[in-house]
C-alpha cells in the first residue's frame, strides 16, 4: 500500500488564479485544496500579482510545467495572452482545464469549467430594467478588466437582458474597475461627477459593487441608485440583505474546482481527458423579486454562497 500512496502523493495538480486575494479565487483555492487532499493529489497555487497579470500567470504555468503537474486548472487574466504557454503545456502531455473564465478561442483548453457568464449578465440586467419600473433609465457601467472573457461576456449579457444595445443614449458611461472595491469608487465618484441623475449601476462583480456603493452613499444616492451584480459571496448576499444591493448574480465557484480536481486525479488514474464548456450555474439573489425573473432570496443565498463554505 505504501507504493500507491507514495505515487498518488507525487501527482500535482496547479491552480493558478487570477490574483491571490479577492474572495472570489481565495474560495476557488480553499476548494481545490480540499479536494486535491481528498484525492492524495499534491496541490501547488500560483496566481498573478494584480487582476489583469498576464506575465504573471505565464510565468506561474511555466513553472508548473518544470514541476511536473499533470494537471492545471487556470483562471486567465487574458482570454487570448495564454495560449502560447497553455499549448506548450498541452503538448508536454499535461491536462489544462480552464476555470471561471474561458479562453479565446475556447478549444485552447481540455476543458472549461464555468458560470455562463452572457447568461449571468443577463439576469442582472433583466432583474435591473424591471425593477425600474417606469423611470427612464440612466445607466452607468463599471466594468472588469479588458480582453477577458467574463468581462465581455457580462457586460453583453447586461445590456442584452437591459434591453439596450452598446452605444444606446441610456449608457451615461462606464469605468474600468479591474473588480476592485477601490477602483470601482473613484469609477462610480467620476461617473457622479459627470451625471448625477444615474439611477442604475451595473458592476463586473461584488468588490466593484462595494466601491459603488460607498460612492452612492457619500452622494447621497444610495436609496435611489439600482445596483446590481454578480459573484455570491456570503459578504456580497449579506449586502443583498441589508439593502446596499439590489440583487446579484450567484456563481458557484467552489463546484468549479472541485470538477476541476477532480479531472486531474482521473486523468492520472486512467488518462481520461474532459472536454468542452461546463456551465456550473448561476442563481439571482434578491429579497425584492421582480415578475419574470426567477430569483432565490438571501436566506437561501446565505446557506448556498459560492457552493459551499
Amino acid at each position: 500500500m505504501a507504493g500507491p500512496a507514495s505515487a498518488a502523493s507525487e501527482t500535482i495538480v496547479g491552480l493558478v488564479t487570477k490574483t491571490e486575494v479577492n474572495p472570489y479565487f481565495v474560495k476557488l483555492r480553499q476548494a481545490a485544496e480540499a479536494e486535491a487532499k481528498k484525492k492524495g493529489l499534491k496541490l501547488i497555487a500560483r496566481f498573478g500579482k494584480f487582476d489583469g497579470d498576464n506575465e504573471g500567470q505565464v510565468a506561474a504555468i511555466e513553472d508548473l510545467i518544470s514541476a511536473g503537474a499533470k494537471g492545471i486548472l487556470v483562471t486567465p487574466n487574458n482570454s487570448t495572452g495564454m495560449l502560447g504557454i497553455i499549448k506548450k503545456a498541452r503538448d508536454a502531455g499535461i491536462l489544462v482545464i480552464a476555470l471561471d473564465t474561458a479562453t479565446d478561442p475556447a478549444d485552447a483548453v481540455d476543458a472549461t469549467y464555468a458560470t455562463d457568464n452572457f447568461e449571468a449578465g443577463v439576469k442582472q440586467g433583466s432583474y435591473a430594467r424591471k425593477a425600474l419600473g417606469d423611470k427612464k433609465p440612466i445607466l452607468a457601467m463599471l466594468d472588469g478588466t479588458p480582453g477577458g472573457t467574463v468581462d465581455t461576456f457580462r457586460h453583453n449579457g447586461y445590456l442584452k437582458g437591459f434591453g439596450i444595445a452598446e452605444g444606446d443614449p441610456a449608457i451615461a458611461g462606464s469605468a474600468i474597475t479591474n473588480g476592485a472595491q477601490d477602483k470601482g469608487q473613484v469609477g462610480m465618484e467620476n461617473l457622479l461627477s459627470k451625471n448625477g441623475d444615474i439611477n442604475a449601476v451595473y458592476t463586473i462583480n461584488e468588490p466593484a459593487a462595494a466601491g459603488a456603493y460607498a460612492a452612492l452613499k457619500s452622494f447621497g444616492k444610495a436609496k435611489s441608485v439600482m445596483l446590481t451584480s454578480i459573484d455570491g459571496s456570503c459578504s456580497g448576499v449579506k449586502d443583498v440583505k441589508a439593502g446596499k444591493v439590489a440583487a446579484t448574480v450567484m456563481q458557484f465557484p467552489y463546484k468549479m474546482a472541485l470538477l476541476g480536481v477532480d479531472a486531474v486525479a482521473d486523468y492520472a488514474k486512467t488518462g481520461t481527458k474532459p472536454s468542452g464548456f461546463i456551465n456550473t450555474g448561476s442563481e439571482l439573489i434578491t429579497d425584492k423579486p421582480v415578475a419574470g425573473v426567477e430569483s432565490k432570496d438571501t436566506a437561501w443565498g446565505l446557506k448556498n454562497c459560492w457552493g459551499g463554505k
